[in-house]
C-alpha cells in the first residue's frame, strides 16, 4: 500500500547503495534509478550525490527521509491496526538485542510466540549495546532489548527481565571446590572481560567500583567480542569471567562449568526494552507483553 517510489528512495536512503536497494527490492537496479529519477523530477531537486559508486543524501534528501521514516512507521502501524481489528494480528517486527540477550534471553520467548501468532514475522539483529541503540536511532528496528541504559534523552527504556552476573571457571580449576574466593583473591585471577561498548562490561565496571575497585586491579588476560568466545575460552584455560547467568546456567547443570561467589560482590542488571521517545509500535508492545509474561510464568 505504501507508495513504491517513496519506498525505493527509503530502501535507497537507507542502505546508501542503488545496487542494494534493488537486491532488496527485488527489482532491477534500472528500475531503482528511474524511481529515484521521477522523484527527483516530481520535487524539482537531487535527492542524492552521486560521486562515482557513492552516494550520499542531500540536504532535500534528508528532509525527505525524516518524512519517509514517519510514513512508514503509521502504514505499519496502520496494517497492525486493522489487522487486530479483524482478530488477526499480523505485520513484521525488526527488532534487535544486544549480544547476550540475542543468544540467551530472546531465542525461547521468539519460538513460543511464533506458535501463538504465526502471521507475524520477526527478524532479529543483534549487536552491542551501542549498536542496538544505534539502529533504533536509525531507525533500522522497532524495539532493542540491550543489556544496559545510555539514558539517551530520545530513548524510552523500559526494564524486561532481571539477570545476575556470575564468576564461572572450568569445574577442575583449582579454585573451583571452593564456593567463595575473596575480592584479593579475585585480583591476581586471569579474567576475561568483554569488549568496550559492551552492556555486561559496564556494569561489572560500576559494580567492581562499589567496592573500591576499578577495571585495572584486575589480573584481565584478554578481552572478547562475544559471550560464546568467552565460554569457549574458559573450557581451555584457567581463567575466569563475569558472565550471565542465562549464558551458563546449561554447562553448570552439565558440571562443565563452576559458579563461585565473590566475597561483598553482587552483579546484579535489568535488560531493558527500547523504543523511541513518543513513538507508539502496536506490535512491540504486543510482543513486550507477551516476552513479559514468558519471564513471569518461567
Amino acid at each position: 500500500m505504501l507508495d513504491f517510489r517513496l519506498n525505493v528512495f527509503y530502501t535507497v536512503a537507507k542502505r546508501l547503495s542503488f545496487t542494494k536497494a534493488a537486491a532488496e527490492l527485488y527489482v532491477t537496479q534500472p528500475a531503482v534509478t528511474k524511481h529515484i529519477q521521477e522523484l527527483e523530477h516530481h520535487f524539482g531537486t537531487a535527492l542524492f550525490d552521486r560521486r562515482g559508486n557513492q552516494i550520499s543524501l542531500t540536504t532535500a534528501g534528508s528532509l525527505l527521509l525524516r518524512h519517509a521514516e514517519t510514513i512508514v512507521a503509521t502504514y505499519r502501524q496502520l496494517a497492525f491496526d486493522m489487522n487486530a481489528l479483524k482478530g488477526q494480528p499480523g505485520g513484521t517486527l525488526r527488532l534487535g538485542a544486544s549480544t547476550t540477550v540475542a543468544q540467551y534471553v530472546i531465542p525461547p520467548v521468539l519460538a513460543r510466540f511464533h506458535e501463538h501468532s504465526a502471521d507475524i514475522t520477526i527478524s532479529l539483529l543483534s549487536g552491542n549495546t551501542e549498536q542496538i541503540e544505534q539502529k533504533l536511532l536509525h531507525n533500522d528496528v522497532e524495539l532493542g532489548l540491550v543489556e544496559g541504559r545510555t539514558h539517551h534523552s530520545d530513548i524510552r527504556y523500559t526494564p524486561f527481565v532481571k539477570d545476575e552476573l556470575v564468576l564461572v571457571c572450568r569445574a577442575d580449576h583449582p579454585l573451583a571446590d571452593r564456593d567463595e574466593i575473596t575480592l584479593d583473591e579475585l585480583k591476581s585471577v586471569p579474567i576475561l572481560l568483554r569488549e568496550r561498548g559492551s552492556g555486561s562490561l559496564e556494569v561489572i565496571e560500576h559494580a567492581l567500583r562499589g567496592v573500591g575497585l576499578r577495571l585495572t586491579d584486575l589480573t584481565i588476560e584478554m578481552q572478547l567480542g562475544s559471550t560464546e568466545s568467552i565460554k569457549s575460552y574458559l573450557g581451555s584455560s584457567r581463567c575466569m569471567a563475569f558472565v550471565s547467568i542465562f549464558a551458563v546456567q546449561d554447562k553448570v547443570r552439565a558440571g562443565l562449568l563452576k559458579v563461585l561467589d565473590v566475597q561483598g560482590l553482587a552483579i546484579h542488571r535489568e535488560f531493558y526494552s527500547i523504543q523511541l521517545q513518543g513513538v507508539t509500535e502496536g506490535l512491540a508492545d504486543t510482543f513486550m507483553r507477551f516476552a513479559r509474561q514468558y519471564y513471569t510464568k518461567n
